[in-house]
């Protein structure tokens, strides 16, 4: 699939995370990434760079591959798949996406 825009490719996004316990481990995996941004800038261990993607995929990852039995969206669409991981979160704590 081809998607122009991030407002076209948001839908697909959440078909790809109809899995409760895979947004879940998204949530998680967000809540950690942010930790681990904001630990950074506090400290400036740049270890801690080097675990965002562990931390944002490693969760991620498993939730595809363990609950939803699909493959990431990032495989395709990286940038997209970024920008959708942190709205979903939003949408999660503003109630507009169940995951909790």
């Amino acid at each position: 699939m081809d998607f122009k825009t991030f407002s076209d490719f948001y839908p697909y996004y959440l078909r790809e995370h109809a899995n409760l316990h895979c947004r879940q481990l998204h949530f998680v995996g967000t809540c950690g990434v942010i930790s681990l941004l904001l630990l950074f800038f506090f400290t400036g261990n740049l270890m801690t760079l080097v675990l965002l993607p562990v931390v944002g995929y490693g969760f991620a990852w498993i939730g595809h591959f363990g609950f939803e039995k699909n493959r990431p969206a990032t495989f395709k669409h990286p940038w997209y798949s970024l920008l959708g991981d942190f709205r979903m979160f939003w949408d999660i704590l503003t109630g507009r996406v169940t995951a909790f």
